[in-house]
């Protein structure tokens, strides 16, 4: 596969299709009437809660996602990851709402942190950066990229113009992690999908997403931005746990 810059041509890719997938969205959004809007999200709610359940019942230890969802809650509640999330949107709200016509401020910030938290939260992010950043291989990102851009359609037909925000997200949290990869690749070259680390952090990411899950049905309006860091503890839990010479 031709490598466009190396370490981030999969965030790159997975970042013009979520720009490209939120402009087909905004186009052809407002030809859908209000209750067709409100089915395709539902729809997509649902589709989020299986993809969350599949990836949270792969865990080896229920018990490290546990953990790293109550400490992660502290966590982002302790760093009020939510309201920095929600201050991020509302600045964007003004630096861009008018230019993409938007003049609902709460459901641009809604589109650009719901649309930023799924494309964000799952194993295909995670492994995905870090085997591009680690050998150039985005053939995750790749797969990953066909699924946001889908997504974006169906997001920003529904939700609005600040969908393409959330590719902002995606470039500089992918980017981020995989230029980390790059940083630490002797560290990391080991690392694979069915790693314990890469599983309980898989795991504990279909957690996390659960949430969103349950945002886009309106069932109930969870802090989600606030569960992020559990995704990080878990493979640190695991590797504690392995220097304590525990097996699980």
């Amino acid at each position: 596969m031709p490598v466009l810059v190396p370490g981030l041509t999969g965030t790159l890719i997975n970042t013009t299709t979520v720009i490209l997938g939120s402009l087909i969205g905004i186009f052809v959004g407002h030809r859908l009437s209000e209750h067709t809007q409100n089915t395709v999200l539902h729809g997509l709610g649902l589709v989020t809660l299986v993809v969350a359940i599949s990836n949270a019942i792969t865990t080896q230890n229920i018990l490290i996602p546990l953990f790293a969802v109550v400490l992660g809650a502290m966590l982002g509640e302790w760093m009020q990851l939510e309201e920095r999330l929600d201050r991020l949107g509302h600045w964007m709200e003004r630096t861009f709402g008018q230019r993409l016509g938007e003049k609902d401020e709460n459901r641009l910030v809604q589109a650009f942190v719901t649309a930023s938290l799924v494309y964000c939260v799952g194993p295909l992010t995670i492994l995905g950066a870090v085997q591009d950043g680690l050998v150039n291989n985005y053939q995750f990102l790749l797969l990953k990229a066909v699924l946001d851009g889908f997504a974006s359609i169906a997001f920003a037909a529904s939700l609005g113009p600040g969908v393409i925000l959330s590719a902002i997200t995606v470039f500089v949290f992918q980017g981020g992690l995989a230029l980390t990869a790059m940083v630490f690749s002797g560290a990391l070259g080991g690392i694979t999908a069915d790693h314990p680390a890469v599983i309980e952090m898989t795991a504990t990411g279909g957690i996390v997403l659960l949430a969103i899950g349950l945002i886009l049905l309106e069932i109930k309006r969870l802090r989600a931005a606030n569960f992020l860091p559990a995704i990080f503890l878990a493979p640190v839990l695991v590797v504690l746990l392995q220097w304590l010479g525990i097996s699980f």
